[in-house]
């Protein structure tokens, strides 16, 4: 079983703490404030209140023997970044640290960390990007400026077969996956969706959901009306 320290049990801290104890991860929970640990000892396996910056403290709860770091803590940049350290040389496999600015984000990779996130900017530009194209349902950004979307089809595609579309030689993206909902149950409710391949002379309903692999410039060139 994965373990995995958070450190830090702001709102961002607290939410990934229950989640991963939800789903099975041995976690370890770390604050300063008693309340907070107060608030998730129900939810995970050890909750403890320590000084971060004390690397006997840490030691004290085996947080070198972890698989995952989570250094969450978000007012106090100076405390994150000497956390950051300490785990860092104790040899903590993945480090992942919350940041808050990008200079944080920058001071953090320069220290180790294997992983900067910064959940307010990653949530504006989710949200931008939502707004922006109501049709693209998900992205997920893949190597070497390539990336996997799944686009709600678009009225230009509706009823038309893929070879009429032409995604690979008019839009050089790859369909990977086509999703179709499958109506109503007798109790009102939506059935789940079917997932499948198609075949080139499969008719694109409206409803269905494209998933597509290709360049980023390729994808940006789709119709998302």
């Amino acid at each position: 079983m994965r373990r995995v320290a958070i450190i830090g049990l702001g709102r961002f801290g607290l939410t990934l703490a229950r989640e991963l104890g939800a789903s099975g991860v041995e976690v370890i929970a770390i604050d300063r404030n008693q309340h907070f640990v107060d608030e998730i000892k129900d939810d995970v396996d050890i909750a403890v209140r320590l000084d971060s910056t004390d690397e006997e403290a840490l030691l004290s709860q085996q947080i070198n023997t972890v698989d995952v770091c989570v250094v969450a803590i978000g007012e106090n940049f100076e405390a994150a970044l000497l956390t950051a350290s300490i785990v860092k040389k104790l040899g903590v496999p993945q480090i992942i640290c919350r940041a808050q600015t990008a200079v944080h984000a920058e001071i953090f990779s320069r220290i180790g960390a294997d992983e900067i996130i910064q959940p307010e900017t990653q949530a504006g530009s989710e949200l931008a990007r939502r707004l922006a194209h109501p049709q693209l349902a998900d992205c997920i950004e893949l190597s070497g400026g390539y990336s996997l979307i799944e686009l709600r089809a678009p009225k230009p595609f509706q009823n038309k077969t893929l070879e009429e579309i032409g995604l690979r030689s008019k839009y050089q993206v790859n369909l990977i996956m086509v999703k179709r909902p499958q109506g109503e149950q007798g109790n009102g409710n939506t059935a789940p969706e079917r997932s499948y391949v198609p075949q080139p002379g499969e008719i694109i309903r409206p409803g269905d959901t494209l998933v597509l692999v290709g360049s980023d410039s390729a994808l940006a060139e789709l119709p998302r009306e």
